[in-house]
């Protein structure tokens, strides 16, 4: 599909013409747990493409400190950056220190029972992307993996160059607290599925 068609298919319910295309965008990147096309926020919000991929650039430069016309803004701490084919809001390289002490020092609340699952599929399957997560647990793990994320116990990996899929897997952290050297030394959960081995075909530890 060329950009010309995927403009000419984007038919979703218009803006209201009180709203503003920019903060309509930075809205939806906010919430967004993967990188989104131009198409896709072009969909979300009813909208041009090429239209939307003015107001992008435009929110960029925003982010960035730049105003419409040259004259120097405030830089915000995040920053719209490109991935894997889609858009993205994410903290800036400079700021990770202080937001990871933040969440992991100052937010130290236990994993819900959910996040504990979830982190243990990413930990026996990884690399492995948020969909396939979620069709080992059969639930929507959105909320799950940016709270695993936001404690340090995961990372996003790579991003799949035909799905666009960010692909996880757990750091040094998570190791670190469990108190082992490798993913390796996690106890095999083989003899603890009973028929079959639901979601994990292949080699399970």
């Amino acid at each position: 599909m060329t950009v010309e068609n995927a403009e000419a298919e984007v038919q979703a319910p218009s803006l209201a013409p009180d709203v503003p295309l920019e903060r309509a965008l930075e809205a939806i990147l906010m919430v967004a747990d993967e990188p989104m096309s131009i198409v896709t926020l072009a969909t979300a919000v009813g909208a041009p493409v090429k239209r939307v991929r003015g107001a992008v650039d435009a929110l960029v430069a925003d982010f960035d400190g730049v105003g419409a016309d040259g004259v120097a803004g405030v830089r915000r701490g995040f920053e719209l950056r490109e991935v894997g084919g889609g858009w993205r809001i994410y903290v800036r390289s400079e700021f990770d220190a202080v937001v990871s002490d933040y969440v992991l020092a100052q937010n130290p609340t236990k994993l819900s029972q959910a996040a504990l699952e979830t982190l243990a599929v990413i930990a026996y399957k990884q690399p492995i992307s948020r969909g396939a997560i979620a069709s080992i647990r059969a639930v929507n793990v959105d909320s799950v993996v940016r709270t695993l994320l936001g404690r340090g116990l995961i990372t996003e990996m790579f991003t799949d160059s035909e799905t666009g899929a960010i692909n996880y897997g757990t750091t040094d952290l998570l190791l670190t607290q469990l108190g082992v050297n490798s993913i390796d030394e996690l106890p095999k959960i083989s003899p603890l599925l009973a028929d079959g081995l639901d979601g994990f075909d292949g080699d399970v530890r």
